[in-house]
């Protein structure tokens, strides 16, 4: 069932103990909306566990706290008061859904989430789920500090890109005019997350090889084999330069993750590739 802020607030304020997960391919709004709200509900006397099935990317390590997320284990956690899954449905978590009983609160920004949640809170007029877990903070009388702060800034500057992309509100520039207040440096989380190894940056030129445009020239698609995997630390910005191309409006990176996954990232200039 669909829900309020007020009443997502109300259900974490009567839970003790709590476990909160992100999405698998794990993106900055995901990750930075996890820590971000570990932060505040810690602060809060709150026992709070993190779980990704999947790895964090080098990059991401910028976020204060990465290192507490743990892998899910093999047998079920039974004393959970409340699992609050983040920046996705909970069919998109992994082995982490199936560790748990605990009721489902879900609390996302984007219009295809499938709304399968216990109790379930949709912003999609938000940019980010840092911007809904800014909200929660707000409405749960929790006060801001450094590590939460920049986790929720790079949780949203990203997802936005870096205030560029049309989700950009007034909203997403007041809140984070306000988080920049508590001490987070722009300039720092943009360069670190900007910044690629040298192997990195020298297989670029067979990724930009790879770009090839569909539908006149308004569809560009990217790839990264197992030969670019193997070989780079991270694929991230890699689908950028496909957006980059004059004329396009989707762009879409194809990434292999396995000898039986693949896995697909999309962006867009007007479409709604939800």
């Amino acid at each position: 069932m669909e829900i309020t802020i007020n009443e997502a607030a109300e259900k974490i304020i009567n839970a003790q103990n709590i476990m909160i997960a992100p999405h698998v391919n794990p993106d900055c709004d995901g990750l930075g909306s996890t820590l971000g709200l570990y932060h505040a509900l810690t602060k809060n006397h709150h026992h709070v566990r993190l779980f990704i099935d999947d790895d964090i990317p080098e990059a991401y390590h910028i976020l204060p706290g990465w290192n507490v997320f743990e892998k899910p284990p093999e047998n079920v956690i039974t004393n959970i008061d409340l699992f609050i899954v983040l920046d996705s449905e909970p069919e998109r978590i992994g082995r982490v859904k199936d560790i748990t009983n605990a009721p489902i609160l879900n609390l996302d920004h984007h219009r295809s989430n499938t709304k399968t949640a216990d109790f379930l809170y949709l912003a999609p007029q938000r940019a980010a789920t840092g911007e809904i877990i800014y909200e929660l903070i707000k409405t749960l009388n929790i006060d801001f500090d450094l590590d939460m702060a920049t986790c929720i800034y790079t949780a949203i500057a990203t997802d936005c890109g870096f205030f560029k992309y049309s989700n950009t509100t007034a909203f997403t520039m007041r809140t984070a005019g306000e988080l920049i207040e508590y001490g987070v440096k722009p300039n720092i989380i943009s360069e670190a997350l900007e910044r690629k190894k040298y192997a990195d940056v020298k297989i670029l030129a067979d990724v930009i090889n790879s770009l090839e445009l569909y539908n006149n020239g308004t569809i560009s698609v990217i790839s990264a084999g197992k030969d670019v995997t193997d070989n780079c630390s991270s694929t991230e910005g890699f689908v950028d330069f496909a957006r980059i191309v004059e004329g396009v409006d989707v762009a879409v990176l194809v990434k292999y993750a396995g000898d039986e996954l693949t896995r697909i990232s999309m962006r867009s200039k007007q479409t709604d590739v939800a």
